[in-house]
C-alpha cells in the first residue's frame, strides 16, 4: 500500500508568514492592478482572474519530481 501523506493545514506558518511566495505574489499583483489586497483570489472575475491564474502558473511552478 502507498504510504499516507500527512494532512496539510490551511494556515500561514510562523516560519514563512507574510513572506510566503504566494502572498508576496498576490500583494504585487494587487498593487499592479489596483486591487485591494484584502480581496480574495476567488473573488476575481473575467480578465483579472485570467491574469492572476496566468501569473500564478508562471511564478509558482512546483519543482519537478525526479
Amino acid at each position: 500500500m502507498a504510504e499516507e501523506k500527512p494532512k496539510v493545514s490551511n494556515e500561514i506558518s510562523d516560519g514563512t508568514g507574510q513572506f510566503d511566495a504566494r502572498f508576496v505574489l498576490w500583494r504585487g499583483f494587487c498593487a499592479d492592478n489596483d486591487i485591494p489586497v484584502e480581496t480574495l483570489p476567488s473573488d476575481l472575475t473575467g480578465e483579472t482572474k485570467e491574469k492572476w491564474e496566468r501569473l500564478k502558473s508562471e511564478r509558482l511552478r512546483k519543482p519537478e519530481k525526479q
